[in-house]
């Protein structure tokens, strides 16, 4: 029984690390300790298995799992499970993100703005880069950074931590690459509660 207690232990210990480097000053710098401690995190694998955090069942794509936020939407800690063939178009966040991999390699696609943002519902933008995270590895990202969600060849399960909660972020802006346009991005599937 010795095992629950740990994992609630290191999570508490990993949401307390956060607080202290992702706070209203958070930095590029600060930011990857948190990303250190999250893939951290991510390599106790049994914590994050599929008895605990089903997979998405039938045409379902995606499943994720909320594991801890704080009473104010703050710190929010997530598990996505995701099925080969998963993407999410490029999108900003408006707050700090980190991701690390329990299992299976996300393919994030890195991009820039490069129009001024002064025209409503367009935008223009450059890839800068593929970053793919998989075991052991995780990703960092700034509140306006931009990045595209590939799952292209095996299930995979990953740890995701916000600044803000997901629910919480109603300003997020989806990229029509093609179209060169903008929108408020929603929520995508519906959160999950998970009993740690």
């Amino acid at each position: 029984m010795q095992e629950p207690n740990a994992k609630q232990a290191a999570i508490a210990d990993f949401i307390s690390l956060a607080k202290q480097n992702g706070g209203e000053d958070v930095t590029r710098s600060s930011l990857n300790v948190v990303k250190d401690a999250l893939v951290d995190l991510a390599s106790q694998k049994e914590w994050w298995s599929g008895a605990d955090y089903p997979a998405p069942e039938g045409d379902e794509l995606q499943a994720r799992y909320l594991i801890h936020q704080e009473p104010d939407s703050t710190f929010a800690l997530y598990l996505n499970v995701m099925k080969p063939g998963k993407k999410i178009v490029p999108h900003n966040h408006t707050t700090w993100a980190c991701i690390a991999a329990v299992e299976g390699t996300e393919s994030n696609y890195l991009y820039e703005r490069t129009d001024d943002g002064g025209k409503a519902g367009y935008a223009t933008l450059k890839e800068v880069g593929m970053q793919p995270v998989g075991p052991g590895q995780g990703i960092a990202l700034m509140a306006e950074d931009i990045h595209a969600v590939r799952i292209e060849d095996a299930s995979i399960r990953h740890l995701h931590m916000y600044g803000l909660a997901l629910e919480k972020l109603d300003r997020r802006v989806a990229f029509d690459l093609e179209n060169n346009t903008c929108k408020i991005m929603d929520v995508g599937v519906k959160t999950r509660r998970s009993g740690v």
